[in-house]
């Protein structure tokens, strides 16, 4: 099965129905509208100065959002239609950023460059059947004491949803529409793998990163799941029993400078 045809098709087509929608709000982003949350803002800190890798940037409001905070970035994309609106983007809004069209796999099987950052973030890791070869891809990116940022929506979400939180081998292969509001029902075929958290984290370890830290938030600042609620100034909670679920994971891991 040719995985990642599969999910270029559906993000080409989705990147077209994501610019038009509300929730990426293109034009506000255009206004002067930072697309970045609190959560990766405060985990990340100042970038001014800094070179920063964007993996599986979308069409690329985050990584420009790093860049008019001061970092030099490039962002990674599998998507040809997410790389062409990144590029769109950012010359529309004269702005120094360098996008690939690339899967993460193979953009670290060739990429010779290293950075002081590299960040990714919000449902990224189900897109990838191999962890460790995506560990491997940060590593390789980092240099000496550079640093690894995730921020990822949490896996016991999707248990609530009746998908399977160990990994299980097979992927799930689903028709499925996305998550903004103005998606009409058009379906594509989508590839998706389960990974714990234990299994990110250990595969970063495997890759030779040191684990700084790791984190549970109880809210999201996205509505995109089934039954959560609306808390002012936190975001999005879900509520089971009267108890928190946690919705987001972060994950700060740190490349030794005796890595080379």
């Amino acid at each position: 099965m040719d995985y990642l045809s599969i999910n270029k098709s559906a993000w080409d087509k989705r990147t077209q129905v994501h610019v038009a929608s509300e929730f990426y709000d293109v034009a506000g982003f255009k206004a002067g509208q930072c697309s970045l949350n609190p959560v990766e803002l405060a985990q990340v800190g100042p970038v001014k100065g800094k070179s920063l890798l964007h993996l599986q940037c979308h069409f690329g409001q985050d990584t420009l959002s790093w860049a008019r905070l001061g970092a030099n970035v490039t962002g990674v994309d599998l998507s040809e239609s997410a790389i062409a609106q990144a590029n769109a983007l950012k010359d529309a809004l004269d702005i120094d950023a360098e996008f690939i069209e690339s899967d993460v796999i193979h953009f670290g099987q060739s990429n010779t460059r290293q950075f002081d950052i590299v960040f990714t973030s919000y449902g990224v890791l189900c897109w990838l059947p191999d962890l460790t070869a995506w560990a491997k891809t940060v590593a390789g990116a980092l240099k000496a004491g550079g640093v690894f940022h995730l921020v990822e929506f949490h896996p016991f979400n999707d248990l609530l949803a009746g998908y399977a939180y160990f990994p299980h081998g097979a992927p799930d292969i689903e028709e499925e529409g996305t998550y903004t509001e103005n998606c009409d029902g058009t379906k594509a075929t989508t590839v998706t793998w389960t990974h714990s958290v234990s299994d990110v984290v250990n595969a970063l370890i495997g890759a030779g990163l040191n684990i700084e830290s790791l984190t549970e938030h109880p809210y999201s600042p996205y509505d995109c799941f089934e039954g959560l609620e609306f808390v002012p100034e936190q975001g999005y909670q879900k509520l089971i029993q009267g108890q928190q679920v946690p919705m987001l994971y972060s994950i700060k891991a740190s490349k030794s400078r005796a890595l080379v």
